[in-house]
């Protein structure tokens, strides 16, 4: 601007006319510190370029600072979906493990239910077979016992019988027999076939009862007669209606 300034002052100098010295050279010198102003502006310049090289070394920074952290938060979401993916997987095995684990135990508890049922109703059965038993057992020992009363009755009878038995073995020709149960004995007769003196006639009687009773006979009589033998012996309580009767139905058959 000085530079400007100056040609239009020294030509305005010239055209004018030297009339002495001119208000222009009156004036004062201003000096307005071009120097000054250029190094300011050099240093604000410089410190500028240093700020906005900081600025952008600090940009590049938090760039790639940014960048490192979005790696990282990437890296953090791969293993965290890793991680949620093996989660996943554990919640499905743990699932059908539980799903197994309960079906497991329906059928264990239906297994047990079952046995619980078979061991109940082998305990009733077991319970009604201890009852059979018993009852089994009672009635057996009542027969026992009946047996035992019915033996010490025969044998207090036969204490009395034997010279009347020995009697009636001698003069009716008897012998007696056991017929191969406890309750039997068998009375077996010769003499009665006037034919045949050795030929046998038996009968066998039954003492398990109060009542005498005649099961099987050869030869075969007719049992409305034995029946009828049987009825006067029970009345009567004497052997030897039994043994005479017997004897007179076997020599009539004999004869017939």
């Amino acid at each position: 601007m000085a530079s400007a300034f100056e040609p239009s002052l020294s030509t305005s100098r010239q055209g004018m006319p030297s009339t002495g010295p001119s208000l222009a050279d009156t004036l004062p010198n201003v000096d307005f510190g071009f120097d000054e102003l250029r190094d300011r502006m050099a240093k604000f310049t410089a410190k500028f370029d240093a700020f906005i090289e900081q600025g952008r070394k600090r940009v590049l920074e938090e760039r790639n600072q940014f960048r490192m952290s979005v790696a990282e938060l990437q890296e953090d979401q791969r293993m965290k979906k890793k991680d949620v993916e093996i989660l996943q997987l554990k919640t499905n095995t743990y699932q059908q493990t539980m799903a197994k684990e309960e079906a497991e135990t329906r059928e264990m508890q239906g297994a047990i239910a079952t046995l619980t049922e078979q061991r109940d109703r082998q305990l009733a059965h077991r319970d009604g077979l201890k009852k059979q038993i018993a009852d089994t057992q009672a009635d057996i020992d009542a027969r026992l016992a009946a047996q035992r009363a019915r033996a010490q009755q025969l044998e207090a009878q036969s204490r009395f019988n034997v010279p009347e038995l020995d009697f009636w073995v001698t003069n009716l020709c008897l012998r007696i027999e056991g017929a191969g149960q406890d309750d039997r004995l068998r009375f077996v007769y010769t003499h009665v076939d006037e034919r045949e003196w050795e030929r046998e006639a038996w009968f066998e009687l039954c003492t398990a009862a109060r009542d005498y009773d005649v099961r099987h006979c050869r030869p075969k009589l007719e049992r409305e007669k034995v029946d009828r033998v049987l009825e006067r012996v029970n009345e009567t309580r004497e052997l030897a209606v039994l043994l005479k009767g017997m004897r007179e139905l076997f020599v009539e058959a004999m004869k017939s």
